[in-house]
């Protein structure tokens, strides 16, 4: 049967190319849709971005035809502007000059209409405006295109496998192909695992009570950790977790120019990050970045940064505090003495931020640009929405290195859930591209203080 989809306004601010997205099926705007679109189009941000978009693109299909009578769309489908049902009746408990009401009622409107030779679906992220159109009958969804399923959620960038004892020397010295390791299965019978590209593999000799020997995936082989004893910024990897993601930083923008890194508050994610970045551009320098930018996608910041007072920095500066948190640590080391000469900690965190070395950055600032040369930490990547990360790695110049960091499960975005945040998105797509490593750290992992462990085993 073909389906009506009537689409929200807020499903077209985070995907602007959403009705393009359901093949032979019609699409249908109601006009209250249009009338949003045109009074966001001169906002600040991702929002006003994409609302100016829709309208370029629906102009384009003005031009073709009347929006009104229904155009077709590359896929077969067709696009409409729906300005009629205004009759339509509603409980009286839901207002008719609510805009999501004029949306009820065009679904209403068109189910009575086409009856059984169309189903009729609304589309929004307004979990609210769900429930009300089921009391009207309508159905309603969300839009499901850009969101990850339960399976794509279950990769962690790592895997366990057996190796046999004989090829232990040969590991060592030139890595063995993926086909030599292998796991077992409930009843003890050797299967042969599926590897990706950049997985980690945790390899346990299969004779011995040897310890266990960590590697990783590249065209087809399984070789030793090749940072396995640096040190960056003074830094040691404390849990397998650290090791893995210390590799993967650690690898020039040409091998691995993308690395994303999943794990909860406490798995030092942004604190590794940095101490890397600080130990190729400042420390040791290797000539790969020119300087670090760090960036912290916020739901309400990014739309509102423009209204604000004060430079661009100024105006980011209470997002980056958790970056000065950080970097206080990794400067001074000595964890009894670290905060007894505030001042001079102080001055030591101004110098970073006066000679360039780390910029911070608002995402609205980021996007657009061709940055070269740079080491791109995007801190709480699970705020940005697919369309936002995609910007982003794909605007990345020549031998620049992009970190997306975060925690799928502490979304603060509206409309944006653990499978439909651009973290998760870029997870999900770029798994098993050449050019990305991906990594989730447990909650074992976490390197905070007893209290927050305690916490994270009993909360």
């Amino acid at each position: 049967m073909k389906k009506a989809y009537v689409i929200d306004t807020n499903i077209l601010i985070q995907a602007p190319h959403a009705f393009l997205c359901f093949e032979e099926n019609d699409v249908v705007l109601p006009l209250v849709v249009v009338e949003e679109l045109d009074g966001l189009k001169k906002a600040e941000g991702e929002k006003g971005s994409n609302a100016r978009k829709v309208v370029r693109m629906l102009e384009q299909y003005r031009n073709q035809g009347d929006l009104l009578q229904g155009l077709k769309l590359p896929d077969g489908g067709t696009l409409r502007i729906e300005k009629n049902y205004k009759a339509v009746e509603l409980p009286e408990d839901m207002p008719e000059d609510k805009a999501d009401n004029r949306i009820l009622k065009v679904c209403k409107g068109l189910s009575q209409d086409l009856g059984k030779k169309s189903q009729v679906i609304l589309v929004t992220k307004d979990l609210v405006l769900r429930i009300k159109a089921q009391m009207l009958g309508v159905r309603a969804e969300d839009f499901t295109t850009e969101q990850i399923t339960v399976d794509d959620r279950q990769y962690t960038g790592r895997t366990d496998a057996y190796i046999p004892e004989d090829k232990v020397k040969e590991f060592k010295k030139h890595g063995i192909p993926c086909n030599e390791v292998y796991q077992t299965d409930a009843e003890g019978n050797r299967i042969q695992p599926e590897f990706i590209e950049h997985e980690f593999v945790i390899l346990t000799p299969d004779q011995s009570n040897k310890k266990t020997i960590l590697g990783k995936v590249q065209n087809g082989k399984i070789y030793p950790l090749s940072y396995k004893k640096s040190y960056p910024y003074g830094i040691k990897p404390r849990n397998v977790g650290q090791y893995f993601m210390q590799e993967a930083l650690m690898a020039s923008a040409d091998e691995i120019p993308l690395v994303i890194i999943k794990g909860m508050a406490g798995t030092a994610k942004t604190f590794y990050s940095l101490a890397v970045g600080l130990e190729k551009v400042f420390n040791n320098p290797t000539g790969e970045y020119r300087r670090i930018i760090v960036c912290r996608p916020n739901a309400q910041f990014d739309d509102e940064i423009g209204f604000l007072p004060g430079s661009e920095q100024e105006k980011i500066a209470p997002l980056m505090r958790p970056v000065i948190d950080n970097l206080e640590q990794i400067l001074d080391s000595d964890e009894e003495e670290r905060y007894a000469d505030e001042k001079a900690l102080a001055d030591k965190i101004q110098e970073i931020f006066e000679r360039g070395i780390i910029q911070t950055e608002a995402l609205n600032f980021i996007r657009g640009r061709s940055i070269a040369k740079t080491y791109l930490i995007i801190d709480e990547a699970q705020n940005m929405t697919p369309n936002q990360v995609r910007g982003i790695i794909t605007r990345a110049g020549k031998g620049t290195k992009i970190i997306l960091l975060g925690d799928p499960c502490q979304i603060d975005r509206p409309f944006l859930d653990e499978r439909t945040n651009g973290l998760s998105y870029a997870a999900k797509y770029m798994q098993g591209s050449p050019y990305c490593a991906q990594l989730t750290l447990s909650a074992e992992e976490c390197e905070r203080s007893v209290l927050a462990m305690d916490a994270v085993k009993r909360l």
